[in-house]
C-alpha cells in the first residue's frame, strides 16, 4: 500500500500536470534491500521519491520508469542478477521483452531478483472549450468521464500554449475568431467549431479576412464532430468528443503520451551495459565533448582509469 505521504505526493502532482511513475515492488527474492509493496514515485527529470532498492536497481527503475512514461504505458520490470547470458548480450542490457514485461539483468546488483509494477501517470490530455452553452456544459460532463481535462477558454484565463489536445469552440457566435485564431496558430492537434455550414462558412470568411493563412483555416473543423444525427446538447457534444478521441489516437505522438512528456532520455552504462537515464541524477563525466552516463560511482571510476592508462596517439 502505498504510504500516505506519498498518496499525498502524487495528488499533488496530478493536480499540477506533473508527469510521474508510480513504481511498486511486487516482488522481492532474498537477499535484497526492499520489500514487497515498498513504493516511490519517479518523476520526469529522474527524481525518486520513495525507496525501490539499492544505487544499481534504483538506476533500472528510473530508466525503465521514464520510458513507460513516454510511451504512456504501465510495464512490470524483472531485475535480475548476475551477468548477461553470453557475450552478444552485455551485462545489465535488455533481454527480453514481452507484452506488459521487460527483463534485465543487473550486474551490481547486491542479491535476488525484484520485480517492480511501473505505471505511469501523465498529465490528463487538456481541451480548452469556449462559450457558456448548453452544448459546452455537456461537453464538459461528457469530456471529465473519458478522463480529458476540460478547461474554460476565458478572455482573462486559460488560453492555448500548443501542448492541449484540442480546442471546442461552443459560443454560439460571441468572441469565437479570437479563439479559433489562437487555436490554429499555436498548433493544437484539433480545433472545432460548433457552427451550421452555412455560418461556419462566414466565420472562416472573417478569419480570411483578418489575414489567417488558408493552411491554418483548413484546420478548423465546422461543423465540428463526427456526424451522427445529433439534436440536443448532449448528442451534439458527443459527436465533437468522438472526433476529439480519434484525433487523441491518430496523432504522430507515442500512444498516450502528451506534448508535455518529452522522449525518454536513456544512455547505456559504457562499463558494464546498463540501460540508465541520461539525468542529473546519474553519475556522469565529459570526455572529448561527449557525456557519458553510469550506473554507479563504481563504474564511472573504472571509466575513469581506463581512460589515464589509455595509450597516447602518436
Amino acid at each position: 500500500m502505498i504510504p500516505a505521504a506519498l498518496s499525498r505526493r502524487s495528488q499533488e502532482l496530478a493536480a499540477a500536470r506533473v508527469p510521474f511513475v508510480t513504481a511498486t515492488v511486487v516482488r522481492a527474492q532474498s537477499p535484497t534491500s526492499v520489500e514487497a509493496g515498498n513504493v516511490a514515485l519517479v518523476l520526469g527529470d529522474g527524481t525518486i521519491e520513495g525507496f525501490v532498492g539499492g544505487t544499481c536497481a534504483e538506476q533500472s527503475v528510473r530508466a525503465y520508469s521514464l520510458l513507460a512514461l513516454e510511451r504512456g504505458e504501465a510495464v512490470l520490470l524483472r531485475v535480475l542478477p548476475g551477468a548477461g547470458e553470453g557475450e552478444a548480450a552485455p551485462e545489465g542490457t535488455e533481454v527480453a521483452t514481452e507484452a506488459g514485461a521487460v527483463t534485465v539483468r543487473n550486474p551490481c546488483l547486491s542479491g535476488g531478483a525484484i520485480e517492480v509494477f511501473l505505471e505511469p501517470t501523465p498529465p490528463a490530455p487538456r481541451v480548452l472549450i469556449v462559450g457558456d452553452t448548453p452544448i459546452a456544459a455537456a461537453f464538459g460532463r461528457i469530456g471529465a468521464e473519458l478522463g480529458l481535462e476540460v478547461v474554460p477558454m476565458t478572455e482573462d484565463g486559460a488560453h492555448p500554449a500548443g501542448d492541449e489536445l484540442a480546442v471546442v469552440v461552443a459560443a454560439h457566435g460571441r468572441d469565437e475568431l479570437d479563439a479559433l485564431r489562437r487555436g490554429v496558430e499555436s498548433g493544437v492537434p484539433y480545433v472545432g467549431l460548433v457552427a451550421s455550414a452555412k455560418r461556419g462558412a462566414g466565420v472562416l470568411e472573417d478569419l480570411r479576412a483578418e489575414g489567417v493563412a488558408e493552411e491554418l483555416l483548413e484546420r478548423i473543423d465546422v461543423p465540428a464532430g463526427i456526424p451522427i444525427g445529433s439534436r440536443n446538447a448532449g448528442e451534439i457534444a458527443l459527436s465533437i468528443l468522438a472526433k476529439v478521441v480519434e484525433v487523441r489516437h491518430a496523432g504522430d505522438r507515442p500512444e498516450g503520451r502528451p506534448a508535455s512528456v518529452p522522449p525518454a532520455p536513456l544512455a547505456v552504462d559504457p562499463v558494464c551495459g546498463m540501460t540508465v537515464a541520461a539525468v542529473a541524477s546519474t553519475p556522469s563525466l565529459e570526455r572529448d565533448g561527449e557525456t557519458f552516463y553510469f550506473c554507479c560511482e563504481g563504474c564511472k571510476a573504472e571509466f575513469e582509469a581506463r581512460d589515464e592508462h589509455a595509450p597516447v596517439a602518436g
